[in-house]
């Protein structure tokens, strides 16, 4: 079995090096790390409708660089900072995920600095699962 590590030089907020990878490959699952709102290292500024629609494309971005889709989506993590914002982040996040609904998680949690919202996922391609 091979592992491949996705973005493990980039680099985060203020050009500091951050301790893991975008995501990991292995065996056909591919385990992306948690993405905030955040455009060339810096969080953008918005409501959590904002913030959920930059976080949700870092996060299929990470997927498209994979290879993997939204159907691949196993689970999904979801943090929110204010849970008033559960609806609003609901209404964003069924536009990208209604046709290939994941298993999910949703907790409240205080988050870095501006962030309003954090989301991870696992997915999984046979196609991609080792034969050895």
């Amino acid at each position: 079995m091979s592992i491949i590590r996705y973005g493990a030089e980039k680099s985060g907020a203020g050009g500091q090096n951050l301790p893991f990878a975008r995501a990991v490959e292995a065996d056909g699952w591919l385990h992306v790390s948690g993405q905030v709102a955040m455009v060339d290292g810096e969080v953008v500024g918005g409501n959590i409708v904002e913030q959920t629609h930059v976080a949700i494309k870092n996060l299929l971005a990470i997927l498209d660089e994979a290879g993997y889709g939204t159907e691949h989506i196993v689970r999904i993590g979801v943090w929110l900072d204010d849970p008033r914002d559960f609806w609003s982040f609901n209404g964003v996040y069924k536009s990208y995920f209604g046709e290939h609904p994941p298993a999910r998680a949703c907790v409240q949690s205080a988050l870095m600095v501006d962030c309003k919202v954090e989301v991870d996922c696992v997915a999984f391609d046979p196609n991609r699962k080792s034969r050895g």
